[in-house]
C-alpha cells in the first residue's frame, strides 16, 4: 500500500490556506489525473521544492506514467538527495520498465535513508529491495534458460507474445472506463497467469536436462519474525539473527528480545556481515526465495 502525498504539498493554484486539501482529496477518491493536474499548476510555482516533485510522481505512478514518474523522482532528488520516497518511488517505476539493476541501487539507497531516520516505512522498502534481488535474478536467469536452449527461448517468447495480445485486447475493452482500479486488478491477474505459464515451462526444462535447482531455503537464513528469507540480517545479544527492519519494527511495539523476552534495545543489535554475505550469495543465485 503506497503512502498518501504529503498534505502540506497541495494544489499551490489555491490560496495559501487552501494548499494541500484540494490535491489530496483528490488522490484519495482515485482521481490520479486531476492529482496530477494540479501538482503540475503547484510546481509552476515552486520549482525548488522536491516534495511537490515526489507527489506529482506517486500519482504518475498510478497512472502507469513510468517515465514521467522517473523523471519527477530524479527532479526531487536533484533537489533533495536525501529524500527517500523520491527514491522508493523511483525503484517501483524502474522495476515497472524492467530495469532491476538500477532499481535495485534506488531501492537500497531509499533503505538506508530509511535507516538513517528510523522511518516507519523500513520494512516496505525493504521488500522492495527484495523483490528488485529476485527480478534481477530472473533476468539472469531467463538468460541463462535462453542461452541453454533455443527450443525453450522459442516457447518462451510464444507465450510472452501470447501475454502481450490478451493485455492488448484487455486495454481495448477497458477503455472509457471510469474505475480504473478495476482494469488494473484484470491487467495484474493477467499478466500473473501468463507468469505462472512460463514458470512451468522452465520447470520442465530444468528437470528435462537434471538442472532443476532446490528449492529449499537453509532456516539460518529465514527471519524468525516475518519467516522471510533476510537481505540485511543483525544479531541480538543472545545470539539470535532477525532481519533488521523487521526486529526494528518489533522493537518500536516492544523493546524485548522475541525469544527470551529480556530488554532490548536498537544499541544492543549488531550487524551479523558473515550471515549478510551468505544470504547475498544464496539470494543471487536463488532469487525464486524471495517469494518462499
Amino acid at each position: 500500500m503506497q503512502p498518501s502525498p504529503d498534505a502540506e504539498y497541495g494544489d499551490i493554484s489555491l490560496q495559501p490556506e487552501h494548499v494541500g486539501c484540494c490535491t489530496t482529496l483528490h488522490f484519495q477518491d482515485g482521481d490520479y489525473k486531476t492529482a496530477e493536474m494540479l501538482y503540475s499548476k503547484a510546481i509552476q510555482q515552486d520549482s525548488q521544492n522536491p516534495k511537490l516533485f515526489t507527489n506529482r510522481a506517486m500519482t504518475r505512478m498510478h497512472l502507469s506514467l513510468w517515465e514521467s514518474c522517473i523523471d519527477d523522482c530524479l527532479r526531487s532528488i536533484e533537489l533533495d538527495n536525501t529524500n527517500m520516497k523520491a527514491f522508493y518511488y523511483l525503484a517501483q517505476a524502474q522495476l515497472a520498465l524492467k530495469h532491476p539493476n538500477e532499481a535495485l541501487n534506488s531501492a537500497m539507497t531509499a533503505y538506508h535513508e530509511c535507516l538513517k531516520t528510523s522511518n516507519s516505512s523500513t520494512r516496505n522498502v525493504s521488500q522492495l529491495v527484495l523483490q528488485a534481488k529476485k527480478e534481477k535474478w530472473e533476468t539472469k536467469e531467463k538468460e541463462r534458460i535462453r542461452r541453454r536452449s533455443a527450443l525453450l527461448a522459442e516457447l518462451e517468447e510464444d507465450l510472452q507474445r501470447k501475454m502481450g495480445t490478451e493485455l492488448r485486447r484487455l486495454g481495448i475493452m477497458c477503455e472509457g472506463r471510469e474505475d480504473t482500479s478495476d482494469a488494473r486488478e484484470e491487467r495484474e491477474e493477467v499478466e500473473t497467469t501468463w507468469r505462472h505459464k512460463i514458470e512451468e515451462l522452465r520447470t520442465v526444462f530444468a528437470i528435462a536436462d537434471g538442472g532443476l535447482q532446490q528449492r529449499d531455503v537453509p532456516d539460518y537464513m529465514i527471519d524468525n519474525i516475518s519467516f522471510c528469507v533476510m537481505h540485511d540480517p543483525v544479531i541480538t545479544k543472545n545470539g539470535s539473527s532477525y532481519e533488521r527492519s523487521t526486529i526494528l519494527e518489533h522493537l518500536r511495539r516492544s523493546p524485548t528480545d522475541p525469544l527470551t523476552r529480556e530488554p532490548l534495545t536498537i544499541r544492543d543489535l549488531r550487524p551479523n556481515l558473515a550471515l549478510k554475505q551468505a544470504c547475498a550469495e544464496f539470494l543471487d543465485k536463488n532469487g525464486w526465495a524471495v517469494d518462499y
